[in-house]
């Protein structure tokens, strides 16, 4: 099958088509989007080496379970042992023997075929198209803020970055009745949160401490001071961004205000699910481009060059 390989840099490649597992299914891969952990990847971020990709949607086309053999479906990221105490706990994106999708030890989605356990599928609604689909897992990662803390109606929230992941972030907590406000530089983003009945600004007004909740989503380590300084005491900074580069701060602004430092990582794939399928986000409107497998390198020096939202790979198969 092709795919694109990393190895110190990125290539397209012939190599072996996977082999699904005892409990695992073979999905033909449909569409797979690229993300800023992605770009990190090609920069160092987490060692990996082999197939990026972990935002996807495919159907199987082998399983020895037969009742997933033709589902459309997408697939939580993190592969864990399922035996440790996280695991026990329902916390396997914690396990320590875990592999993630195209990020730790783990082939990832951008190729013809890709291999995950039957256990990390999740069926799609025939309600939620295949490009609505690749959304699923940054999605998920934007509703897991509601999962890890309380957010009022009403409560001021400040989203960072006009980027894919911070426009979600702001539809979901605007979902949940929060006051948001994008924070971000490209007008054509802006102009398009705005669409969505969501404040905007570039953040020349703002005033420091003048917000309970502040998310950064920037995808850049300067985005944490940023956040850091719209907190208001015993506020909330939630981390959404990765990034290679360690991010610097002066943490007494953490200790004199009692600011709690947030991480959010992965969050649930049936949320995200309903999300879309019942139309509470729109995520159609931030797909900028979409390119062939044989043009991902390409489109990743598409999304480098351009202040673009989300660029899709589409593999072409053999039939």
């Amino acid at each position: 099958m092709k795919a694109l390989y990393f190895d110190s840099k990125l290539a397209l490649r012939e190599i072996a088509k996977p082999q699904a597992g005892p409990n695992e299914a073979l999905i033909e891969v449909g569409l797979a989007g690229i993300c800023g952990t992605d770009r990190q990847i090609l920069q160092g971020y987490s060692g990996f080496r082999g197939i990026p990709g972990h935002e996807f949607v495919g159907r199987v086309a082998d399983c020895r379970d037969g009742r997933w053999l033709g589902k459309r479906v997408v697939g939580e990221i993190n592969v864990a042992c399922r035996a440790c105490d996280w695991c026990r706990r329902g916390l396997g994106r914690h396990c320590p023997n875990r592999t993630v999708m195209g990020i730790v030890n783990r082939p990832g989605a951008f190729a013809e075929f890709v291999a995950l356990p039957t256990v990390n599928l999740h069926e799609v609604p025939e309600s939620v198209t295949d490009q609505a689909a690749v959304f699923v897992e940054p999605l998920a990662a934007a509703a897991e803020i509601l999962e890890q803390m309380e957010i009022p109606p009403g409560t001021p929230v400040a989203v960072l970055g006009d980027g894919r992941l911070g426009l979600l972030i702001a539809q979901v907590l605007r979902h949940a009745a929060a006051q948001v406000t994008v924070l971000g530089r490209h007008d054509e983003k802006l102009a398009l949160a705005r669409s969505w009945g969501l404040e905007t600004t570039s953040g020349a007004d703002l005033k420091p401490r003048s917000f309970r909740v502040v998310v950064e989503a920037t995808g850049s380590p300067a985005g944490l001071e940023q956040a850091l300084k719209l907190a208001e005491p015993r506020g909330t900074v939630v981390m959404k961004s990765t990034f290679h580069t360690p991010a610097q701060f002066d943490t007494a602004k953490l200790v004199v205000d009692e600011v709690t430092l947030l991480g959010s990582r992965c969050g649930n794939f049936a949320t995200a699910l309903q999300l879309l399928s019942n139309g509470a986000v729109d995520v159609l409107p931030l797909i900028s481009k979409t390119f062939a497998l044989e043009a991902g390198l390409e489109a990743f020096d598409y999304v480098n060059r351009n202040s673009c939202l989300k660029v899709m790979l589409a593999p072409r198969h053999d039939r």
